[in-house]
């Protein structure tokens, strides 16, 4: 590819030069899945005792860098197995378009997964050291992801082991550490924000699937079409205000609650964004829009849990 056509795409995605690379490389639209499963877990804590804010700053963060360093190893693997190129539409683009040497994104994905390593020493130290194995699972997985022989991404099963990882265990564990015991209903609370984090890989891999399925790949999108795609994510929508709904009604979650149908309209955006688009650069706003309502649903509910503290309404 010529440099005047790399220059013409990273324009068209409004890519720069210089710190922005770096920052790319983290794929930051996706950080807000780590930070909404921390917030929603320590919110649920608040519920029953006052939260520990360092134990909070701790998790949150460790989160953060693990799903940085799960995005730096999709970067590298995906170079290296030959999916990502120039021309592909999504990624950080600091191998193919910025030219950011292989080993460094390893290396720095390696940098990152040891700092909430660190973290998590003091997460256990602070709660209980069973924190520890879950946390090793779930880096393992964040590896596994992309890397090994065979990489989750490129299964159907992407989804749901994104959305439990990064939405149950996550929220299960940011509420442990703080009141170090589990409920069953911090588990079905979960589930939502579980869906969410889904549907931002489904999102992805709607916008990815031609070239997905060319390299092999056999995620639900492919399986699924793009009419059949748009039909499930629409559902996995509905799904979680529907549980929502439920638990209000229940009384699981405060009637503050209603405010997360708020996000509805962004996930209204989503999957509108989606119909009638064929090519990547055209889902992009749609994959935006998917990556909205998880983060506007997610921090709604975190509010709507600490406006039932201070302000109930029941």
């Amino acid at each position: 590819m010529s440099s005047v056509q790399n220059q013409n795409i990273k324009a068209s995605l409004n890519e720069r030069e210089g710190f922005q690379v770096w920052w790319r490389l983290l794929r930051p639209h996706t950080l807000t899945a780590a930070f909404v499963p921390v917030f929603v877990g320590t919110m649920l804590a608040a519920m029953e005792q006052t939260i520990n804010f360092w134990l909070f700053a701790a998790m949150l963060l460790a989160s953060i860098l693990i799903q940085a360093a799960t995005n730096m190893f999709n970067e590298y693997y995906d170079y290296k197995r030959g999916l990502d190129n120039e021309n592909s539409v999504g990624i950080g683009g600091t191998i193919v378009r910025d030219g950011i040497n292989p080993k460094t994104v390893l290396s720095l994905a390696y940098s990152f997964f040891i700092l909430a390593g660190l973290l998590g020493v003091y997460i256990c130290a602070s709660s209980s050291w069973w924190i520890a194995v879950i946390g090793l699972v779930s880096m393992l997985f964040g590896y596994l992801y992309t890397g090994g022989p065979l990489p989750i991404a490129y299964t159907p099963f992407g989804e749901i082991t994104a959305g439990f990882f990064m939405g149950t265990i996550i929220i299960g564990i940011s509420y442990f550490i703080q009141t170090l015991t589990i409920t069953a209903e911090v588990i079905i609370v979960s589930v939502p924000v579980a869906i969410f984090v889904g549907t931002i890989l489904l999102a992805n891999n709607i916008r990815d699937r031609v070239g997905d399925a060319e390299n092999g790949r056999k995620t639900l999108a492919i399986l699924f079409g793009h009419k059949g795609s748009i039909v499930f994510i629409s559902s996995l929508f509905a799904t979680a205000f529907i549980w929502t709904g439920v638990l209000i009604i229940l009384g699981t979650l405060p009637l503050w609650s209603l405010i997360t149908f708020f996000s509805v309209i962004k996930a209204t955006k989503a999957i509108q964004g989606f119909i009638g688009k064929t090519q990547p650069l055209e889902m992009m706003p749609a994959m935006k829009a998917t990556a909205q309502t998880n983060t506007i649903y997610g921090f709604l509910l975190g509010l709507s849990l600490l406006l039932h503290l201070n302000f109930p309404l029941s």
